[in-house]
């Protein structure tokens, strides 16, 4: 990861699993420590709305939004959607 490293090791291993599905971490911004990118930007993406979705610095539970980040992650619809297409052609 390029940039600071997340003060909790939970978010941190998180937003690395993110980066290895390509999405982007943004450290800054206002009220939050950074923000992870959906790689894809298609229209069809969360109802017409690109994955974005921010990364607090101090979460009160800390694993809690690991867990809510890796999710995101998961099920974004372009990434599913690749996913499945991907498990089809191997078949």
């Amino acid at each position: 990861m390029i940039g600071p490293a997340h003060p909790k090791k939970e978010i941190e291993e998180t937003l690395r699993y993110a980066e290895g599905h390509e999405w982007r971490i943004g450290v800054g911004g206002s009220h939050a420590w950074g923000r992870v990118y959906c790689p894809y930007k298609e229209v069809e993406c969360r109802c017409g709305e690109f994955c974005i979705t921010s990364i607090w610095s101090m979460p009160k539970n800390p694993g809690n939004h690991a867990r809510a980040l890796r999710r995101v992650v998961d099920n974004c619809t372009a990434h599913r959607n690749r996913r499945d297409a991907d498990d089809d052609a191997e078949e």
